[in-house]
């Protein structure tokens, strides 16, 4: 009976992500960019978790491999884009035919996410670090962009934001070597990388709050280009 209980766990966490993911898209279309960031932080929260107690209990299976891409989409790659479109939405622009339909290149972010899902389930080179952006890190991205006052008031974002579209949905498929947060054990040697990371992390937070939080995922970005894979 106790078996039976425990392997349905992870799944459940799994869920949890998926419905912190439809909240998350609910507030996107809301134009609420700070109840996104929460939903998302925590389907993030419970991302984290699911994987932590499928090795903790040793429940894994082909179902809750699945389940986990299924729930990331949502999460971390619809409900950002929804909240780029709306913000898109609120821009200014030159004509009305812009007004119009350049909002919906945020969606490209939904279709590269869903690619980098995909490649991250069948490719045995991400075991212990990742090829590309990881979809979690895309999220957090956007939803800190917009908590951004002077973002809304910029002339340029629009165009800004079409391109950083692009560039992050590139960024996800591409074979660039990222670093993971899976400790293996806590010495200096095999995790100065991470270490690094954490601690400059935690300076911008502390500093600029949910502001900075697009900063730190750009940092993770160039962190990673400059080590080159050598985590």
């Amino acid at each position: 009976m106790a078996n039976c209980i425990t392997k349905h766990i992870p799944n459940t966490l799994t869920c949890c992500n998926l419905l912190s993911g439809c909240m998350a898209v609910i507030a996107a279309f809301n134009a609420d960019a700070w109840h996104t960031l929460l939903w998302v932080v925590c389907g993030a929260l419970f991302d984290f978790c699911d994987g932590f107690s499928a090795r903790l209990l040793k429940a894994y299976s082909p179902t809750g491999k699945e389940l986990d891409s299924l729930a990331d989409l949502i999460t971390f790659g619809l409900a950002p884009a929804v909240l780029c479109w709306r913000m898109l939405q609120l821009f200014s622009y030159p004509c009305d035919c812009l007004a119009e339909y350049f909002p919906y290149i945020a969606f490209i972010l939904v279709a590269f996410a869903a690619l980098r899902l995909a490649k991250f389930n069948t490719d045995e080179r991400q075991t212990t670090s990742f090829l590309g952006l990881a979809v979690p890190a895309n999220a957090l991205f956007w939803c800190g962009l917009f908590q951004l006052d002077f973002w809304s008031s910029c002339a340029a974002s629009p165009w800004i934001t079409g391109a950083l579209a692009i560039l992050f949905a590139l960024l996800m498929v591409s074979e660039i070597p990222m670093f993971s947060f899976k400790f293996k054990n806590m010495k200096w040697a095999d995790n100065k990388v991470r270490f690094i990371f954490l601690a400059i992390a935690i300076v911008i937070l502390a500093i600029f709050w949910k502001q900075g939080l697009s900063a730190v995922v750009v940092c993770y970005i160039i962190l990673s280009l400059l080590t080159k894979g050598q985590f």
